[in-house]
């Protein structure tokens, strides 16, 4: 499948609410594919559809080779914890741009997969990091609106020198 080109940041697709996926048929899984050449190539561990232009509700997450690839469509979360952990967070959308982030360390969340079969899961540490992160961006909360507005700006002002 195709390697697709990757929105790059201040696009507004990237802070645009994703209709949610209705039909599952070839092109839904087809799109993954796209998704996690994408992805791979970038080289990224998670990935969503507004990052190539597709404001539709998909997310394809691999932390690793060994740990397999996951594909969510339609996911929402369901209930997150109240203890939280630190991480660092960055996009394929801000290559070289990084900053910490708190978020639940834990959380349950529904999805369904490129049948359209519906699914409950939940998930601790990195990935449950990853998936908020990536729900976040479906919703149309690009991860900058995460930090405080002085951290976000001077991560924008060092990202723009990477970019020159």
């Amino acid at each position: 499948m195709p390697v697709r080109p990757i929105i790059r940041f201040p696009s507004p697709l990237l802070q645009s609410a994703c209709a949610p996926v209705a039909t599952f048929d070839n092109g839904v899984s087809g799109l993954a594919e796209d998704l996690l050449d994408t992805m791979r190539a970038a080289p990224g561990v998670g990935i969503t559809g507004p990052h190539i232009g597709i404001l539709k509700r998909i997310v394809v997450i691999e932390l690793s080779r060994q740990d397999g690839v996951r594909t969510y469509i339609n996911p929402q979360l369901l209930w997150s914890s109240e203890e939280t952990m630190r991480h660092m967070e960055g996009s394929v959308s801000m290559p070289g741009a990084t900053e910490e982030i708190v978020r639940p360390k834990a959380i349950r969340f529904s999805y369904q997969d490129v049948t359209g079969a519906t699914h409950e899961e939940q998930a601790e540490d990195f990935l449950a990091i990853c998936i908020q992160h990536e729900i976040d961006q479906l919703d149309g909360i690009f991860w900058l609106q995460r930090l405080s507005k002085l951290k976000r700006d001077r991560l924008i002002k060092r990202w723009e020198k990477l970019r020159r």
